[in-house]
């Protein structure tokens, strides 16, 4: 579970500061795809950043899998975001020497859940998650081996590699045509459910909401629930 609870996030600008996000409260639920959405500038990005504790709310709490993330230290967060968030950014970033069960590993060999584990282990996960996400036969593939939406099927399973309760996903779809994009989707959508995450997902994109479990709208750093369904 993540909770942003009535967070209020401003920024310095010249003698005066702008409210970015304003006493917003957004919750992600475990198995659930809550979706952001809002126009360019609306603070959607900024509500992201909280949630991944990268940055501190002037006020509310920012509540990571039971933790309140506003008190913590920054080694404290950084050790809450190696072992309890995935992060999906909105390029893949992918290390362009590392094939792609390369890329795996190394995460979880940075991550919480991978130190300590016997190689073996962290192998058959790997190739598990690769599995999972219609890459089986990948691995050995780098980032220029792939297509754009193959690439980004290597960044989610690379989020999920160290097995986070929170996953946090930025415009996954921006770079990809319609038909890729709706596979992603539907791929985090059936990942949220099978792994039981928490799932907050930046869009602009209202193409693909049937991937979507709620919609948040964002307008001028203001958080509102607009739509919920059940499965």
């Amino acid at each position: 579970m993540i909770l942003l609870d009535d967070v209020t996030l401003t920024y310095p600008d010249g003698d005066t500061r702008v409210t970015a996000v304003d006493r917003a409260t957004v919750e992600g639920r475990p198995g659930v795809v809550t979706g952001i959405t809002g126009p360019s500038g609306s603070g959607k990005s900024s509500l992201l950043a909280l949630a991944a504790t990268l940055i501190r709310p002037d006020s509310g709490r920012v509540i990571v899998d039971g933790v309140d993330a506003t008190g913590l230290s920054a080694a404290e967060r950084t050790a809450l975001r190696r072992e309890r968030i995935g992060i999906v950014f909105q390029q893949p970033q992918l290390l362009p020497s590392l094939t792609a069960r390369e890329q795996l590993r190394v995460m979880a060999e940075l991550g919480g859940r991978g130190r300590g584990e016997r190689r073996t282990a962290v192998r058959s996960r790997v190739d598990e998650l690769l599995d999972a996400v219609g890459l089986g036969g990948f691995g050995d593939r780098r980032p220029a081996q792939l297509s754009g939406g193959q690439r980004q099927r290597v960044a989610i399973a690379r989020a999920l590699v160290h097995e986070p309760r929170v996953l946090l996903v930025d415009e996954p779809t921006s770079a990809l045509d319609s038909a890729r994009g709706a596979e992603i989707m539907a791929l985090l959508s059936r990942l949220t459910r099978e792994r039981e995450t928490a799932t907050l997902l930046v869009t602009h994109d209202l193409v693909h909401r049937d991937a979507l479990d709620e919609t948040v709208e964002v307008v001028d750093g203001r958080a509102a629930l607009v739509t919920t369904r059940t499965r």
